[in-house]
């Protein structure tokens, strides 16, 4: 059975033009792996290294390192590794993916500085012609994404070995097709790219437009023209004169009451404060390690204040909304009558406040941090009247709803500007969008019109 008999069996992919020839990747290219180093081996200067890090989170598609900044490893690597350097034209392939969606993450190399493929990657040279920028994009396509989604293996991990890419199919259209798809795509994706772009932007303007608001509403109060006193304090600075400046001592008393077996484990995240229910086992793999023995699991409340030692330098505090249990590594607190807890969240998730946790925590590094209780009760915390707490946190609620729906908005855009792109890209690298080369003299078709005839 011939190669275009078997695809059409197995309906890997859309049919493609019968004129272009098909071929398994194995004998279009050959392969060799990335250095065998770790972490410990980059360093800042050296010849640059491209990681399977860089491709799944920085660089995919396409890297040139005078542009993208990277790692490096010794010269000294340069003896006895030679067939891991990377020459213009090559593809570097991240060789494991964390997720199904990752599997066949790939980069372009797009430069002819000397430069090596690091650590669990695999290197995919041409050894036929082709238009190495429109194989990116048949690389980057739905098309041979979902062979390799189809052949890897793992639960947890998935792997991506040469066993897996090798056989999967390619195609090769005219040189002339081949550079007019993906100029073509050059032009059309770039257009999608900067429509994306701009939407990030709105999307990091409305976010800090966010913060402000909230700062502003926790430190000054919701009168604008509320007579106003020295805090005391230099990095508090102007706050309403009936407002009150408090040590958390004075505010909090530390709750250590065990949790019960039946209780859901909450957890309290640098973003979003404390979770209302259990993480589930998939999402508990990435942030929280349990302890089996949840006896010594501390009780938390609704109105409860609850930080992870460990992380509240980085903003790792929130107050809690449901009956719940927290690690032994996070710190309860329960507020007196005089407090709203989730007025002392919003205050206390301002950059200037985290800052202040920061300073009281105790550690030679970052990552040995920790904020005990005997430093957080001697923190400040700005008390306005409850009353008062109450209309900031409905003030905050109501404005962050809208705020909330405008990202909400950006971001079904920008899914439906990346999902058109992608879609653009498989019907031009299987030819249900045939793309040739203008004629001398006269402008071909331009990218942004089939842009405007797809939408």
């Amino acid at each position: 059975m011939s190669i275009a008999a078997t695809l059409e069996e197995t309906r890997v992919y859309p049919p493609l033009p019968p004129e272009w020839p098909i071929v398994r990747l194995r004998h279009a290219f050959n392969f060799n792996k990335g250095l065998t180093i770790t972490k410990e081996n980059l360093q800042d200067d050296g010849i640059p290294c491209v990681n399977y890090g860089e491709i799944h989170s920085k660089y995919g598609f396409e890297v040139d390192p005078d542009q993208h900044p990277l790692k490096c490893v010794d010269v000294s690597y340069l003896k006895g590794n030679q067939s891991s350097l990377l020459r213009r034209g090559d593809f570097v392939f991240a060789d494991t993916s964390e997720d199904i969606e990752g599997s066949g993450n790939f980069t372009h190399y797009n430069s002819d500085r000397q430069a090596f493929a690091g650590y669990h990657t695999l290197i995919a040279r041409p050894k036929v012609e082709m238009n190495t920028r429109f194989m990116a994009y048949l690389f980057d396509s739905a098309s041979f994404r979902a062979q390799v989604r189809s052949a890897v293996k793992g639960v947890k991990v998935f792997s991506i070995s040469q066993a897996v890419l090798k056989p999967t199919f390619i195609w090769l259209p005219p040189k002339a097709e081949q550079r007019a798809i993906s100029r073509f795509l050059d032009g059309a994706c770039a257009r999608v790219d900067e429509a994306v772009r701009i939407r990030q932007a709105q999307i990091a303007l409305l976010r800090e437009r966010r913060q402000i608001l909230i700062q502003t509403a926790v430190t000054r109060g919701l009168t604008p023209d509320a007579p106003m006193k020295d805090s005391g304090i230099d990095w508090i600075g102007q706050i309403p004169a009936h407002w009150e400046v408090r040590r958390n001592f004075a505010l909090f008393r530390e709750m250590k009451v065990p949790g019960q077996p039946d209780l859901p484990v909450l957890s309290v995240s640098i973003h979003s404060g404390v979770s209302n229910e259990e993480l589930s086992e998939e999402e508990n793999i990435r942030s929280v390690v349990k302890i089996e023995d949840r006896t010594s699991y501390k009780e938390v409340k609704p109105g409860d204040i609850a930080y992870n030692m460990m992380r509240a330098w980085q903003g790792g505090i929130g107050a809690v909304s449901v009956h719940g249990m927290v690690s032994p590594a996070y710190v309860v607190a329960r507020p007196n009558p005089e407090l709203a807890a989730n007025y002392f969240e919003l205050l206390y998730r301002c950059p200037a406040f985290i800052r202040q946790m920061d300073a009281g925590s105790k550690g030679i590094t970052d990552f040995r941090k920790r904020l005990y209780w005997d430093d957080f009760k001697n923190l400040v915390t700005l008390v306005p009247p409850f009353d008062e707490q109450v209309e900031i946190i409905e003030h905050v609620a109501e404005t962050s709803k809208r705020i909330e729906a405008a990202i909400s908005l950006k971001e079904q855009q920008i899914a439906a500007l990346r999902e058109f792109k992608a879609s653009l890209i498989d019907a031009a690298v299987t030819g249900k969008i045939r793309v040739t080369e203008p004629a001398a003299g006269r402008a071909g078709a331009r990218p942004d019109t089939v842009l405007s005839a797809q939408a």
